[in-house]
């Protein structure tokens, strides 16, 4: 284990360089100041937290008096405005949506509120409810709780089961990556106005790398070993680039090297691929009423090459600031907002195809929502078969599957992104792209072996 002060200080300074997984646009403020029946929350501009601060007043403020002061930003912007906050423990936030990478280590350095008994020994919450693998991954190594998740989500292979009839193609329910690459050819040749597969090329360690690293997992490499040796240019690792960038230069969509999910997303509905690997949670868009491509989509498990399984595990999930001075407000707060009464709500309100899912066994067996979400199945499996601690064929010393799960990793693989988007633009080499993030990573390496 690291000294606190090591954590503390990489993580105000990397953190604030996250690249977005989704990219979506927004703006924020500074927290309202408000009485004791009055917190403050700050979170990221997704269409769920969205959605989150429309019902708020009119429902839970309602019900329990509590004022909610949202601040909405940007992955990029919010990210770095909690880790401040968090860091410096000012307590301007009572509340802040965080991931399962940001929680381990701010919950080490303190920065956290335990929720054992605050949230999920609540009688009305079922913790029980929650997917294990969530819980586990929000749980800190005191065997504390400091998180709960709000919404979760694995990856998938989404492709066109219309236009995989129309060619006699058939896709496997747990694909190889070969598989996916021979289909994508095929694709190519009978549609030649679309492309076979849409990947993230865009950089950044939540763009590019988030697809990527789950490859080099399942091609048998990782980040660094279990002695912490750094991996970033060996052959597993330098194979699984390889295989990835020439596939999107093969058989990707155009402008790859600056395409992330918001790029793919929009390639899927506007027929313009006809594969896409990526976050289950874009199928309740892809399906959402007003879909071009509702009803025209299958979804397949994430591809393999050396492993079982590959797909990732994710989690916009609730931290209470430590400093806070409203923690039972708070409390009260996230045990309403990862609630099934919040999800019925949304079910009510906006339709089951918004509810924020992925995170509870519940969910899945509404058959409700399995009408509205023909991906529940696919998802609900690839969650339940995700191991952050085993992710690969070796063992590692961090936990994560789309990312490895120390302070660092934000500067690290967005540092490493930035050349394999060059090597999709045809900018640089595979092994001088790995040479040089071999190098960063080594430093790296050095301070834990240390």
């Amino acid at each position: 284990m690291q000294p606190k002060t090591r954590f503390t200080a990489v993580a105000a300074s990397v953190i604030t360089l996250s690249v977005s997984l989704t990219g979506c646009a927004g703006a924020g403020g500074g927290p309202a100041q408000g009485g004791k029946d009055s917190i403050n929350v700050l979170m990221v501009n997704n269409p769920q937290m969205l959605d989150l601060q429309k019902l708020t007043a009119e429902h839970f403020t309602k019900e329990t008096g509590i004022t909610v002061n949202f601040t909405v930003m940007p992955e990029n912007d919010v990210r770095a405005k909690i880790t401040q906050d968090f860091s410096w423990q000012s307590g301007q936030y009572d509340v802040a949506s965080l991931s399962n990478y940001e929680i381990p280590f701010f919950a080490e350095n303190g920065w956290l509120a335990p929720l054992d008994e605050s949230v999920a020994g609540r009688a009305d919450f079922d913790q029980d409810d929650i997917l294990p693998a969530y819980t586990e991954s929000l749980t800190g190594t005191d065997g504390h709780l400091y998180g709960e998740p709000f919404y979760g989500e694995s990856s998938l292979t989404i492709y066109r089961k219309d236009l995989f009839e129309k060619h006699g193609l058939k896709m496997p329910d747990n694909p190889t990556w070969d598989e996916v690459a021979e289909l994508a050819e095929k694709i190519d040749e009978g549609e030649p106005d679309m492309k076979g597969i849409c990947l993230r090329g865009q950089p950044g360690w939540g763009q590019v790398f988030s697809p990527l690293t789950s490859v080099v997992n399942t091609f048998g490499g990782t980040w660094f070993d279990k002695d912490w040796n750094a991996q970033v240019n060996s052959p597993e690792f330098t194979q699984a680039v390889t295989f990835y960038t020439d596939l999107l230069r093969e058989h990707g969509e155009a402008g790859a090297a600056q395409a992330g999910f918001a790029e793919c997303l929009n390639n899927m509905v506007q027929s313009n691929t006809a594969m896409w690997y990526d976050a289950s949670s874009a199928g309740s868009i892809l399906e959402a009423d007003d879909s071009p491509v509702k009803g025209k989509l299958g979804y397949a498990q994430a591809p393999v090459k050396e492993t079982e399984h590959a797909g990732w595990l994710w989690t916009w999930s609730w931290g209470v600031q430590a400093a806070s001075e409203k923690q039972d407000a708070a409390s009260e707060f996230v045990a309403w907002a990862s609630s099934k009464e919040y999800e019925n709500l949304v079910a009510d309100e906006l339709g089951w195809a918004s509810v924020p899912a992925g995170k509870r066994s519940s969910t899945y067996e509404q058959p409700e929502y399995q009408k509205a979400a023909p991906f529940f199945d696919a998802e609900r499996e690839a969650i339940l078969n995700a191991d952050p601690k085993n992710p690969g064929v070796q063992e590692r010393p961090y936990v994560g599957i789309q990312f490895a799960g120390i302070p660092e990793f934000a500067d690290l693989g967005t540092f490493v992104s930035e050349d394999v988007s060059a090597v999709i633009a045809g900018k640089t080499s595979v092994e001088k792209a790995l040479d040089k993030g071999q190098k960063r990573a080594e430093r790296i390496a050095a301070t834990y072996r240390d």
